[in-house]
């Protein structure tokens, strides 16, 4: 049996990158509950995806207000993308995860399980955010994994990894 979708994409659309990208905010379709426990009502409308290949139908995924996934970014399971972040390149945000506030996942980064990403944090490259971790403040993580703790500094790479 087929799942009903839970959003759609509306005729508004922007450009970005001198019009190379055009995003489209979403709709929902049907009332559902974002991981945070907020409501999402049918009519709602969403943040800014460049396709459906962004945001899955199944589960509780959602992107809310400004925020923008785009490329061949996905926002899958219960994750939860808002404010006014951005998602790109082969970026994936899974489980539980939650990227928000200004924040940038992009490169072939994951988020997932019960990670946030927040503030003014930047996660990129071949980076991985998982566990309980938070990065937060200005943070950059770069080509490297985070399980756990509260990264709100400078950056940090390969050459600091935490294999925790």
């Amino acid at each position: 049996m087929e799942e009903t979708k839970k959003y759609e994409l509306t005729d508004k659309a922007m450009t970005i990158f001198d019009g190379e990208v055009v995003l489209h905010r979403i709709r929902a379709l049907k009332d559902f509950e974002d991981i945070d426990g907020r409501t999402v009502h049918a009519g709602d409308l969403g943040g800014w995806i460049e396709s459906e290949d962004n945001l899955s139908q199944p589960g509780k995924a959602w992107v809310a207000d400004e925020a923008r996934v785009y490329d061949d970014a996905k926002v899958l399971w219960d994750a939860l993308v808002g404010g006014n972040a951005h998602v790109c390149g082969f970026a994936n945000i899974n489980g539980n995860a939650r990227v928000y506030d200004n924040a940038l996942v992009s490169g072939l980064s994951w988020v997932l399980g019960e990670a946030r990403v927040f503030g003014d944090a930047t996660v990129c490259g071949t980076a991985q955010v998982r566990g309980d971790a938070a990065v937060c403040g200005t943070a950059k993580i770069q080509d490297v994994s985070v399980t756990s703790g509260v990264h709100n500094g400078p950056e940090k790479s390969k050459s600091d990894r935490d294999e925790r």
